[in-house]
């Protein structure tokens, strides 16, 4: 339709309904917006992920992935954020109605053991971590936190190991559960984190079975169970109960959906048909730099969201 056409009609609409020509413009180009930007799923972006188009401030792109249709937003390091900027960032979330996802709650033991080991001190040191991660939960309406057990500890056996990290974490639950919190634990590849402690997703599984408690749930990161076991919907099926929070990457490459080997429109569609309102976090980068590559990323999650 030719716009001089459609300006006529459209403002023949108008005076029918007893509304401005501008008013019925206006109301047509939200429509419109609001329908091409809706996703099927919760997913969640993160800062720097479409820097070119919104700029470097943390609230001018939370309100760009807003204006994208995205209804959630995750910050693994919002808690080394100041005060101020996790109640703008929070306020901004608020008033664009995304729900906040996870953030790291402790510092994580890349390459010697700390909840595997049994040292009371190391246990301590995470449970004082995760009481003030409790406070910048609350902070920003945060529901969940992201817990990564550490290294192994070469001089144990690994049911001793699991017995040490069970009993921290139901530790830890006792501090979430009073506050509606859950800490997620992540099993990480071999291939990018070779020698942690939790890897596999039915490992996570058994943990969270052990601990027992609505505080303590498995993140399952789809990148790097693809590469660490593969089997992806089978074992996502296995998991399901005790299942919180997924995060999104494909492999190879870490990147988003449609550049690797992952099904993800197939992965998409099963974690859709079993009712999951939670959020999927975007935690991988962009295939492409600039704004082309940032637009990339929209059309790919349009695209893999179409089932």
């Amino acid at each position: 339709m030719k716009r001089r056409s459609f300006i006529k009609k459209t403002t023949a609409s108008a005076s029918l309904l007893g509304i401005s020509s501008l008013q019925a413009m206006n109301m047509l180009s939200k429509s419109k917006t609001t329908s091409m930007n809706t996703f099927k799923l919760n997913f969640a972006p993160h800062l720097g992920m479409f820097k070119n188009h919104a700029g470097s401030d943390p609230i001018d792109q939370l309100n760009f992935m807003a204006d994208q249709g995205f209804s959630a937003f995750e910050d693994n390091g919002m808690k080394g954020r100041s005060v101020e900027t996790q109640k703008k960032m929070a306020e901004t979330m608020a008033k664009r109605n995304m729900t906040m996802g996870v953030f790291v709650a402790h510092k994580i033991y890349w390459q010697e053991p700390n909840l595997a080991s049994g040292n009371k001190e190391k246990r301590e040191e995470f449970l004082s971590q995760i009481r003030s991660s409790v406070e910048v939960a609350k902070r920003v309406n945060a529901k969940w936190m992201t817990v990564v057990p550490g290294h192994v500890d070469l001089r144990q056996n690994m049911s001793y190991q699991t017995e040490h990290v069970i009993e921290t974490l139901k530790q830890a639950s006792a501090i979430l559960e009073p506050h509606n919190l859950t800490m997620v634990l992540e099993p990480l590849n071999f291939r990018n984190h070779p020698g942690l402690f939790l890897s596999e997703s039915p490992q996570a599984y058994q943990i969270c079975k052990a601990v027992d408690s609505p505080a303590c749930k498995i993140l399952f990161d789809i990148y790097h169970q693809q590469i660490q076991e593969g089997n992806l919907i089978p074992n996502i099926e296995q998991c399901w109960d005790e299942i919180a929070y997924f995060q999104i990457g494909d492999n190879p490459g870490r990147n988003e959906p449609t550049t690797g080997e992952i099904n993800y429109k197939n992965v998409f569609k099963f974690i859709h048909s079993k009712g999951y309102t939670g959020i999927l976090g975007m935690e991988h980068g962009n295939s492409i730099k600039g704004k082309e590559g940032e637009e990339k990323v929209i059309d790919a999650y349009r695209e893999t969201s179409n089932f």
